[in-house]
Parts: structure tokens; sequence; C-alpha cells
């Protein structure tokens, strides 16, 4: 997923504005600016039969005669609805800016998914602000600072309510929240585990890893956790696909090394994606045959095919993948990819359905825009965008295993492989 936004951009409130000569012009700039893009950017240049110029004809006269934000946002919305594609959306202006994700280099150690309605902490980071401060998983977020949690995530649960989209919208909101500058101090309320309400003071540190940057993308560390979650079981966590040269370095050896295991698992959850091609690489090293590929990406003046290329001596055991909602991208072509083939088992939650690669620009008056710029369909046949990668054993979190410190995925890939390698 690509997020491009401009340096300098109009915040305007969420209230019902009358319309006045400038709000009128942008939000005709906006329209003007939405359709262009459409005809000039989706991977389909016939819009699957639509006639483009016919709407705007339609439509235009429409906004010309808006009253409010909210009206010309609707006309927007209904517009970019004749195109009966996913995440081709218009977003209210704090719902833009919410999940942009450049809250900054400094990190707490903190994870956190929305879980019933409530931030809920999923992990600490070792060695981090959050676990030196005695913070624990199951730990609900309550504010960051001065600003309260409940009203930005009833903001986006309302923008995405039906979207697959939504874990990983409200994921990046606060995950921005909880990013600052290094050295930076902040003040987090929790509820713990005895639903008392408690304040810490923390200070942003440097996020494990190595700092990367590609393309529209904000700048990331990548982090990779590579180990033994049992004797006979192999672990690989990735947070990103960045920096091909030291993830598949890193990975090869995760695997090599393990060649006497059970099974082995990768765990994708919370991985936005990035560079798709590595997908194909990480794949090689469970496939034997030839030829095999994830998928395929179908952009406007090209197609692309994921194909696997094999190693020499690729595991042949039990192969445990673990998503979750904001899994997105390259991480839904890896783990779709090879649960089609029937090479992976998927456990975990729904992910993203946010396969493409796609766009998000402010637009003039202010809301955000997003557009995907290309098609991809799984080796099965599927459409991954605005479905997402179905796991074939649901495990999600919940607040009670949180508390006792258990991660149902992984537990739940754990039993598996054990079962399958005693087969």
């Amino acid at each position: 997923m690509k997020w491009r936004i401009p340096l300098v951009c109009c915040a305007l409130a969420l209230t019902a504005w009358p319309q006045t000569d400038d709000l009128r012009r942008s939000n005709l700039e906006s329209f003007d600016y939405v359709w262009k893009t459409i005809r000039d950017k989706h991977w389909d240049p016939k819009l699957g039969g639509l006639d483009w110029n016919a709407v705007r004809d339609r439509m235009r006269p429409e906004m010309e005669k808006a009253r409010t934000l909210e009206e010309a946002r609707a006309i927007l919305q209904r517009m970019l609805a004749l195109l009966r594609v996913s995440h081709c959306a218009i977003l209210p202006t704090e719902a833009a800016l919410s999940v942009r994700g450049e809250g900054g280099p400094g990190t707490l150690g903190i994870d956190v998914r929305v879980i019933g309605g409530h931030a809920l902490v999923t992990s600490i980071a070792g060695d981090s602000p959050a676990a030196h401060a005695g913070i624990e998983t199951g730990w609900e977020v309550v504010k960051t600072g001065s600003a309260p949690i409940a009203p930005m995530i009833a903001t986006i649960e309302k923008t995405y309510a039906g979207s697959t989209l939504r874990e990983l919208m409200l994921t990046r909101a606060i995950d921005q929240r909880l990013h600052g500058d290094i050295g930076q101090q902040t003040t987090v309320m929790f509820v713990d585990g005895e639903d008392r309400k408690l304040e810490r003071k923390l200070t942003f540190a440097q996020a494990p890893g190595t700092l990367t940057q590609f393309g529209y993308l904000p700048p990331m560390y990548v982090s990779i956790d590579a180990k033994r979650v049992r004797p006979d079981i192999g672990y690989f966590g990735l947070n990103v696909f960045l920096e091909p040269t030291r993830v598949m370095e890193a990975f090869t050896n995760a695997v090599q090394s393990c060649a006497d295991c059970r099974g082995f698992i990768v765990d994708v959850r919370g991985n936005p994606g990035g560079i798709g091609a590595m997908a194909m690489g990480l794949a090689g090293w469970f496939v034997s045959k030839a030829g095999e590929r994830l998928g395929t990406l179908y952009l406007r003046d090209s197609t692309l095919n994921f194909v696997i290329f094999p190693r020499a001596e690729p595991f042949a055991g039990p192969l445990a993948i673990l998503v979750d909602g904001a899994s997105a991208s390259t991480s839904e072509i890896f783990a779709g990819g090879l649960q089609d083939l029937g090479r992976a088992r998927i456990f975990g939650s729904r992910t993203a359905g946010a396969a493409l690669p796609s766009v998000i620009e402010m637009l003039p008056n202010g809301d955000g825009f997003q557009y995907p710029i290309a098609n991809y369909v799984s080796e099965g046949g599927k459409a991954l965008e605005g479905r997402g990668v179905i796991p074939d054993t649901i495990a999600e979190p919940t607040r009670q295993a949180l508390l006792r410190h258990q991660d149902t995925a992984l537990d739940a890939a754990i039993d598996w492989i054990q079962h399958q390698a005693g087969k």
C-alpha cells in the first residue's frame, strides 16, 4: 500500500459547513481531480465498460449544487461506487490524517489491535520503554497525551464499516499515536487487567531493526525475529517486506538451520506488505515443483506473474503462516498463494484484503482519496482485494487470552504442526 501525502494540506472540520465560494471551488477541484485520476490511473482503461465521460456530465452539476462538505463527499462516494471495486473511497479528513502512518521514528514498543471496540496491547517488545514500565498484554490504551482513543476508533470504524480494511486502518491510526520523536516523552493512559486506570510516562526510543524507505511508504524499521518456538519448530517473524538482501539472508539461515525441524512458522501479522518480489523468494523455500505461481498482478499496461523459483533443498515439513487484519499486500500474496497451492495452513484472522498497490492522496477540500492502481488474482483464481485471505483455522486474540500472555494463533499453529508430524 502506498501513501502520498502533500507537505501542505487543508484540514477541514467534520461538521456540516455551509457552502462558501472557497469551499465550492475546492469541492469542484476535488471532483475534477478524482474523475481524472480514475480515468488515467485505473488498471482497467475501459473501467469495466462504464461510460466515465457520461458519469462526469451527470454528476458534476450535482457537485456545483452541493451546500456542505458532507454533501460533496457523498457525491464523490456515489461516483466511485459506480466502479464496483474495493478500496476506492473518499476518507473524511480526520480519518485520512489518522491512517497516514507518520507518527515519528521513536517507538514505545507497544503493538495494539482493536478488539471489540477497545485498543488492546497484543505484544510488548523486549527491552522497550513499555517493557521497562511494566505494561502488559491485554491492557487497554484509552488515551495518548491528552487525546482519547475512543473517538478516533469510532470515526475509522464508521468510515470502514463492512470493509476488510477496518483492522488495518485502526491499527495504523493507533500505531501513529504510539510513535514520536526519539527522546520525547508522552503520557499514555491504560486500563489494566483489574480494570484500573493507570497513567505511564514513557519516552520514545529507537525502534529495533534498521531504518529503510521504499517508494511512497514512510520510513520504516525492518525487524526480524528468527528463533525456535519449540526445540523442533522453527519461527520467522517479519514486520515489513523491505530490505531484501538482509531479510532473505536471515530467512535462508532460519530455514536451513531448521532442516531437521518438525515444522516451520512464518508470522506476517501486522505486516503491511512492501516489495512484492520478496514473496516469491520466501515461497521458494517451501515449494519443490518448478513453475508454480503465487498469483498474477494486472497493471494498466502490463502483467506480473508471481512465479516461485524453488530452492535446491526446500523445507518439506508442515508450514504454518500467521496472519491478521493488519496483514496486507505482499503478506496476503505470500499467504494466499501458498494456501492456494496447498503448501501452507493459515492461522489467525482474515487479512486486510489490500493486496493491490494503492495510493491515498489529500484532495483540495481536505478529504482523503484512496484508489488502487492494479488488480491481483491469486493462483486459485480469487481476487484478494476486498476479500482477504481467509485462515484455515480462525484463531483471534481475546482480552482474556492476552492477559494470560497467550498467543492464540501461534498456539494453534504449534498444535497443528505437532499433530501433523505425528501422522
